[in-house]
């Protein structure tokens, strides 16, 4: 296909978490986004939840900045109550048909005031509060929602009955001052051209009515887990109280019930949802969190899946810290109890039967794949699998069997927020791909007003005080605060905000900055390093430097902190406020400074997901450098011989390796490790241990993983005794064919005290080893022991099969581990069979110790690229959730085994997302530094060298000035504004712009001395 026939202009189907990344990460690379969705606003079902897991973040307070980076960016044009009803063409050039349903009000004349809502008399369920409380007919679908719009829900608008009657209700038109209101919209069909279709529809829960077990919709006191997640939100029906729905009283026993709606081949749902798990503990340590009292929470669970980076320490630490209560078993009832309790009846691995009142029941609820979801499959020609879900190509991460359309989250199966975001970016890399010749033919430029010149005037400072729903209003009095900020000296405006995060509040403090001449701003709300930037953005829109600005976390430092002390959370955010009001009075001016930007990429590590990511970026037209420590490429994945899914993984190896030595645009380099780094984004010098240097503008690292060398169960004295890695090599080169009994034990080196993480991957790797011993010889006897078997996702159906196959599996707790013995008649493991309650014994012929995946030596990297690794070795992302790949340092992403264990496929996801990301960063020709940089007051410098040493970005460093003096210089290209110079200055010689010694006292004066 010639250039001029691609389109620089991709479709996203669906608006979510997933949806939004894609988008953004598409726009910022130099394409423009059709962003449809068929709802009113974006947002999918992230704005449901009260927190995430395994931070406890709050989930509106993660996604509000992303809601309004994807609302403001010039290149994303999102088609609200849109959904896609035709498609021709071919990769490069569809031409997509695209249905809008009339929402009866007009958007651009909409200001979201509500007015109309108050009028209308029309009460209905509102499902996104999952029929927990009423709405009206016309509707805003959140508080923060984008388009800041109302819509209207026709079919229960008293208009619609008659639309010819003028005197049929109206009160909304009457009540709209903005005359935005028309009820004669028609539904419109738009045909649009793109390169290609990125499809991120997410997924709908199980509807338990379909289960009679439960009585859910007959008992009252039992919900689902995202109606549970709706009464702990703070944006919610009950403002966050926790209280069950029949009486709205507080409960004080929550059960949990896991696993409904998945793991059940009879309703044909065989598959595990992934996340029920995880949600189930957070919510019951939210829950408890939530209440004064002694809440009593118990989850009952078949296996605990906590497979996750970080989940398994969530999970220890729900027991160990919040007494979270953890039933194995299987429930068989629920019955009504006294004053509408449940009665739940479940018998425990021994078979006793217990019945217990609970004052409430939370249904764990699987994930499914939309109704609309699968109809817009048909319409597209995508091919789906048993469940629905899309059928996924093997090790392509994200494509379908349609070229140029490609899927992510859970549309192609149940998966966690951090993992739709990593697809996300995954498939906007693969469209990049695509569609690298037609980058930038489409997508426009954002022009700011010139930023008003505020030297000289006199400081007009405006304060804006965030309620965040009741993550802070529920504490903190914010009116009073909002009061109090208009007594402080240079304060000419001050007001409070529901959610000082959402579209309408970033328009309302524009609009002041007009109207009161505003020239310094104050926010009162949660964190900077979340939201800052979103308002500096404000700041820029309205024409102002976004340096005119000062945050104050007034949720993380008063609310969560003290919220059993609400007069004293006030009193605080009180002087929090007047500090920041102190500093703003002083603050000026800050320029970024723009450099050009290197367009070469540094890949480290020459495994699966470093030569991913080289390969999609090589194809792109990017010049890539992988640098290899070991003599050849292929990384771990040399020794894998079987796919998760029956994959051919040596021959994909060989494949890939292929390509990346032939790239034209890819040098390899083996044996060879970093030396030395000097630099930032945009400008990096790497020197290899060769001698070699090489300059790029950004870095992925992907060092991958070791299997841990086990040092019990006899491993290194017995050859019976394997890794899984061994056995599967030997199970492929045929060395097993005289043995009869195996016994794969799991959770060798992980889930302990100097591992305390779930390896991720080791369950399901022995059940597929375990069907390749049955699939060689159906006689054998194969045994898998283990703590949990955690087969999320499709391997449950591994799972299942091994079951029906004969694979005999016995639960060992932590306390009486297997015991692995050498005798005279054989080598012999002994454990204690759960169900039977009494010591077994067997003489195993291999005995495969699923072995933890445990990181190589990070710690030089992490200190040569500025760049964090956790507690277990792994690096650390930027954030959990919504930066996966990114490090906090600028132009530096991490993807593969090296950010923590998972599978093949993962691994490629995870790599392909790495690459989009970085091309965000290449796809600019110049940088823009912060502009927060330390300076230097060179007649007071004493040319110590103490900021020389301190100095972690390497920017500052000793030079002779023009009169042949000796005095320290500092890099604002290199420097990160952290203060480490500053503060060790022994001569007062440094300051940072932005938090100069004068701001910072002036902010300690104000509260010291009252």
């Amino acid at each position: 296909m010639t250039t001029t026939n691609k389109v620089g202009a991709v479709l996203v189907v669906g608006s979510g978490i997933a949806g939004i990344q894609a988008s953004l990460d598409l726009a910022e690379s130099g394409y423009y986004v059709y962003l449809v969705e068929r709802e009113p606003a974006i947002g999918g079902t992230m704005p449901m939840l009260d927190k995430t897991f395994p931070t406890n973040d709050c989930s509106m307070c993660i996604l509000s900045p992303k809601l309004v980076d994807c609302g403001r960016h010039l290149n994303v044009n999102s088609m609200t109550n849109s959904e896609v009803v035709g498609l021709e063409g071919e990769p490069g050039n569809f031409k997509v048909t695209i249905r809008t349903k009339a929402r009866y009000i007009d958007v651009n004349k909409c200001t979201g005031c509500g007015s109309c809502a108050e009028a209308c008399p029309v009460k209905v369920d509102d499902a996104f509060n999952q029929g927990l409380n009423k709405r009206k007919a016309i509707y805003k679908l959140y508080a923060q929602a984008f388009p800041n719009a109302y819509a209207i829900d026709s079919s229960k608008c008293l208009k619609f009955k008659n639309l010819s009657n003028d005197k049929l209700c109206g009160k909304c038109i009457k009540a709209c001052q903005a005359g935005a209101i028309n009820h004669h919209m028609q539904d419109e069909e738009t045909q649009i051209e793109v390169g290609s279709i990125v499809l991120v529809p997410g997924f709908e829960a199980f509807d338990p009515t379909q289960l009679e077990l439960y009585q859910y919709g007959k008992l009252k006191n039992v919900v689902t887990s995202l109606e549970f997640e709706r009464i702990l939100s703070a944006s919610g029906p009950f403002g966050g109280h926790l209280i069950r729905p029949s009486d709205h009283k507080e409960p004080q026993k929550v059960a949990w019930i896991q696993c409904v709606g998945s793991r059940n081949c009879r309703i044909g749902n065989g598959y595990c949802s992934s996340v029920c798990c995880m949600y189930a503990i957070k919510q019951a340590v939210i829950a408890k969190e939530h209440t004064p009292y002694d809440l009593g929470a118990s989850i009952f669970y078949m296996d605990m899946r906590t497979y996750g980076k970080d989940f398994e320490k969530y999970y220890e630490r729900s027991k160990a810290q919040y007494g979270v209560n953890f039933v194995r078993s299987r429930v068989y009832s629920l019955d009504l109890g006294e004053n509408d309790n449940v009665k739940i009846r479940y018998a425990l691995e021994d078979g006793t039967v217990i019945t217990e009142e609970y004052d409430m029941v939370v249904l764990s609820v699987g994930l499914e794949p939309h109704k609309a979801a699968v109809e817009l499959a048909k319409t597209l020609g995508v091919e789906l699998n048993q469940y629905n879900f899309v059928d996924v190509p093997e090790l392509s991460g994200v494509a379908t069997n349609k070229p140029g359309v490609y899927v992510a989250g859970a549309f192609s199966g149940p998966r966690d927020i951090p993992e739709t975001v990593m697809q996300a970016s995954a498939a906007a890399g693969e469209v990049q791909k695509l569609l690298a010749e037609a980058k930038g033919t489409l997508t426009k430029t954002k022009e700011y007003p010139a930023p008003k010149d505020v030297s000289g005037e006199i400081v007009r400072t405006g304060v804006f005080v965030c309620h965040c729903g009741i993550n802070i209003g529920g504490v903190v009095d914010v009116p009073s605060v909002a009061e109090y900020a208009k007594t402080l000296p240079g304060v000419v405006y001050a007001t409070e905000k529901l959610y000082a995060c959402s579209q309408d509040a970033s328009a309302q403090i524009k609009e002041a900055i007009e109207e009161h001449g505003l020239n310094r701003i104050v926010v009162a709300s949660c964190s900077p390093r979340t939201h800052e930037p979103m308002f500096q953005e404000t700041l820029k829109e309205a024409g102002l430097n976004p340096h005119l600005f000062e945050m104050t976390n007034i949720r993380d430092h008063c609310s969560w902190v003290h919220q059993n002390e609400p007069e004293k959370a006030t009193e605080k955010a009180k002087d929090l406020v007047k500090m920041a009001v102190k500093k703003a009075a002083l603050l000026e001016p800050v320029h970024p400074i723009t450099l050009p930007m290197n367009h070469d990429v540094l890949v480290i590590g020459g495994g699966v997901s470093g030569l991913t990511s080289a390969l999609n970026l090589a194809d792109q037209g990017y010049q890539v450098y992988i640098v290899e420590k070991a003599e050849e490429l292929g990384g771990i994945a040399k020794r894998i011989k079987y796919g998760m899914g029956g994959e051919d993984v040596p021959a994909y190896l060989n494949e890939l390796i292929g390509k990346v030595n032939s790239h034209t645009k890819i040098k390899v380099y083996t044996s060879v490790e970093i030396a030395d780094v000097q630099g930032f984004m945009g400008n990096y010098q790497t020197k290899l241990t060769n001698g070699e240097e090489i300059k790029h503008g950004v870095v992925i690292i992907a060092t991958g993983a070791a299997e841990y060398q086990p040092t019990e169960y006899l491993y290194g004295h017995n050859t019976r005794v394997r890794t899984l890695l061994e056995v599967e090599g030997m199970l492929a080169d045929g060395k097993l064919q005289n043995a009869n009994n195996y016994v794969f034990i799991q959770c060798v080196g992980s889930r302990d005290d100097e591992r305390p993480y779930c390896s991720r991957i080791c369950c399901t790797k022995s059940i597929k080893l375990a069907l390749k011993v049955k699939e060689a010889k159906p006689s054998a006897n194969v045994y898998i022991l283990y703590r949990d078997i955690r087969t999320y996702g499709y391997f449950e159906d591994l799972y299942t099969e091994a079951r029906r196959k004969g694979v005999v599996f016995v639960r060992y707790s932590v306390d009486a581990k297997p015991v692995v013995e050498g005798t005279s008649f054989g080598t012999k493991v002994t454990f204690t069979d759960h169900v039977l309650n009494r010591p077994v014994e067997i003489y195993a012929d291999i005995i495969g110790l699923a072995t933890a995946i445990v990181p190589n030596d990070n710690t030089s990297l992490s200190k040569l690229f500025k760049v964090p690794i956790n507690a277990e070795g792994f690096f650390l992302e930027a954030h959990m959730k919504l930066r996966p790949v990114d490090f906090g340092t600028d132009g530096v992403f991490m993807c593969g085994l090296a950010h923590g264990p998972k599978n093949l496929e993962e691994n490629i996801s995870q790599a392909k997302a790495a690459a989009g990301r970085a091309v965000t960063a290449l796809a600019k020709e110049n940088i823009e530094t912060d502009g927060k940089a330390a300076y230097v007051d060179k007649r007071k410098c004493m040319a110590c060298g103490v900021c020389v040493e301190v100095c972690p970005a390497k920017a500052a460093t000793l030079v002779t000035d023009e009169r042949g003096n000796t005095v320290a210089d500092i890099n604002p290209a290199l420097c990160k504004g952290c203060g480490a110079c500053s503060s060790s200055c022994r001569c007062g010689a440094i300051n940072v712009k932005g938090c100069s010694n004068e701001q910072l006292m002036a902010m300690v004066q104000a509260v010291a001395w009252q």
